[in-house]
């Protein structure tokens, strides 16, 4: 099943277009992409047996974020060795979380304005919360996860280490725009493997990650084990699972994002974001 943000309205993909999921349940189910997860099992239950014709194009220009108001966003640093490595830190024996604040969601496409600093890039998948987990084990987590999609964890590196530990990871990773997320959710059924996709991104056509999600050193399962253990997971959460090695600010020279640059990001048999970026005036 694939969950589209078409001009604010929740759509349901097919093999040729999409359904508009207001239209199609006849009011059953609001236009509101973010209230289907609050309603997950229903929905699901519905669309399952639904048989329908395509009314809506899918529209790149008019992707917003499948998730565009999560109540809860979590974000793991340092799971992919290969990362933590280049960060020159510890491999983590348990994961290493921050926050990130929704009012930085954006969609799949469009303009991202650039704080003064340093904005880096990390490629990341992101696993949205369908079902309450709370005390969920990893062997029961996956049927918690309404859908997977493409997600950047941008950060502004001079906020994030300004200070004394504990730095301002949330702070830094949260400027508008700075957690874009499409361009489409897709249910882990839809995988053969949901642990193991590719994943990257490139800027100006030029690749800067690549890797999959198989390298993680805490699979999304143990990830939702572990946060579940500590605090609910609720309908709609958007949980960003770490990026993999080649971030920009790692590099040397370091590759730092800027005005007029292209971001193109994938994962495997879920799409791509592209975004562009422009300077903010303050």
């Amino acid at each position: 099943m694939r969950i589209y943000n078409l001009s604010g309205r929740a759509c349901l993909g097919t093999d040729s277009g999409a359904l508009d999921i207001e239209i199609a349940s006849n009011r059953a189910f609001s236009s509101d992409v973010q209230s289907l997860y609050s309603r997950w099992d229903e929905f699901t239950h519905w669309a399952s047996g639904f048989e329908g014709t395509p009314d809506v194009k899918i529209d790149n220009s008019a992707l917003g974020s499948p998730v565009p108001l999560p109540p809860q966003i979590f974000a793991i640093g340092l799971n992919y060795r290969d990362h933590a490595v280049e960060s020159g830190l510890e491999i983590p024996e348990i994961p290493v979380v921050f926050g990130k604040f929704p009012a930085s969601v954006t969609g799949p496409r469009g303009k991202i304005l650039l704080p003064e600093g340093a904005v880096d890039f990390e490629t990341e998948l992101v696993a949205v919360i369908g079902r309450r987990a709370e005390n969920v084990s990893a062997a029961d987590a996956w049927g918690h996860v309404a859908g997977l999609t493409v997600g950047q964890d941008l950060s502004e590196r001079h906020t994030q280490w300004r200070g004394t530990a504990p730095q301002q990871f949330g702070l830094a990773k949260s400027f508008p725009g700075f957690s874009p997320m499409g361009p489409v959710l897709v249910s882990p059924d839809e995988f053969e493997n949901p642990d193991d996709l590719e994943l990257g991104c490139s800027i100006n056509g030029t690749l800067m990650q690549k890797s999959r999600t198989s390298d993680m050193i805490f699979t999304i399962p143990e990830v939702i084990e572990y946060l579940s253990r500590i605090v609910p997971l609720l309908p709609g959460d958007a949980i960003f699972t770490g990026t993999p090695a080649g971030v920009g600010f790692s590099r040397n020279p370091k590759v730092l994002l800027g005005a007029g640059d292209t971001l193109t990001t994938y994962v495997e048999g879920i799409g791509e974001m592209r975004h562009t970026f422009d300077l903010r005036v303050v």
